[in-house]
């Protein structure tokens, strides 16, 4: 899914990194309130290394169950670099990208979960 999937400018007005629950909550100008699991947002990056430069090239990523987030840089006041302790920090999640990500995430996790089946792998490292 593209980062400009909405073209309605999104504002954060709460981010809050759960290490132990290993979530991720934001909250949006416009009252919508998501919890994002850290799997979810790791495997989910919008980094070249994950999406790749095209659909096609989109790669699953797995063994990350347990993956917790440990840092967050703020990119200007649009964005989040989020840092995984899995030393994986390429990713620059956009507010629009991360409202798309909380409104899907049912249907993006599904689509993981299957992916992952397909392709004979695991959640667990």
């Amino acid at each position: 899914m593209s980062q400009s999937s909405s073209d309605k400018k999104r504002i954060v007005t709460e981010l809050r990194i759960k290490k132990e629950e290993k979530l991720l909550i934001v909250s949006f100008e416009t009252g919508e309130k998501f919890e994002i699991p850290a799997e979810l947002l790791r495997v989910e990056s919008p980094s070249a290394e994950v999406q790749g430069h095209s659909p096609q090239e989109k790669k699953i990523i797995p063994g990350r169950r347990h993956v917790g987030i440990i840092g967050a840089e703020p990119v200007g006041n649009y964005a989040i670099k989020l840092v995984f302790d899995d030393l994986h920090d390429t990713g620059i999640f956009t507010w629009n990208y991360l409202f798309w990500l909380g409104e899907n995430m049912n249907e993006v996790w599904d689509d993981y979960l299957t992916n992952l089946e397909a392709a004979g792998l695991s959640r667990d490292p």
